[in-house]
C-alpha cells in the first residue's frame, strides 16, 4: 500500500486539471471576520486544502459537495457547512453555485495572496 503525501500549494501553483478556472471569489474584510463571496460554475473542483482558520460556508444558490476528514456532504440552498480549522476539505460545485464563506479570524493569506492549499499526491 503506497503512501500519500500531502504538499502546500499556493493558490496561482495548483494545477488547472485540479481547480478549474470559471471560479471567482470577492471579500470583504473586518475587524474580526471576513467575508467571502464565492461563485463557482459546475464542475469546477477545489483541491484538498486546509487552513487556520474556522469556515462556515452559506450555499445561497446551487450546489456542492465537500468532502470534510472522509465524509461527504451534499450542500444546496440555505445550507450551511461548517468546517473547522486546519481539517482538510475539498469542494466541488454540481450546479452553477454562489456561496457566503465566512472566516474568523481574517484570512491574512487572502489579503497577502499568500494562500497555501494542500494535494494529495
Amino acid at each position: 500500500m503506497s503512501q500519500s503525501k500531502a504538499e502546500h500549494l499556493r493558490w496561482s501553483e495548483v494545477p488547472a486539471e485540479q481547480l478549474n478556472p470559471l471560479f471567482a471569489r470577492q471579500y470583504v474584510v473586518g475587524r474580526e471576520v471576513m467575508i467571502a463571496r464565492i461563485e463557482m460554475k459546475r464542475g469546477c473542483l477545489v483541491p484538498v486544502h486546509s487552513h487556520r482558520h474556522e469556515q462556515i460556508s452559506h450555499v445561497l444558490s446551487g450546489a456542492l459537495r465537500f468532502l470534510i476528514e472522509g465524509r461527504e456532504i451534499l450542500a444546496g440552498a440555505g445550507d450551511l457547512v461548517l468546517i473547522p480549522p486546519h481539517v482538510p476539505h475539498s469542494a466541488e460545485a454540481l450546479e452553477d453555485t454562489i456561496a457566503i464563506d465566512t472566516f474568523s479570524p481574517p484570512r491574512e493569506d487572502w489579503i497577502n495572496k499568500t494562500d497555501q492549499y494542500l494535494r494529495a499526491s
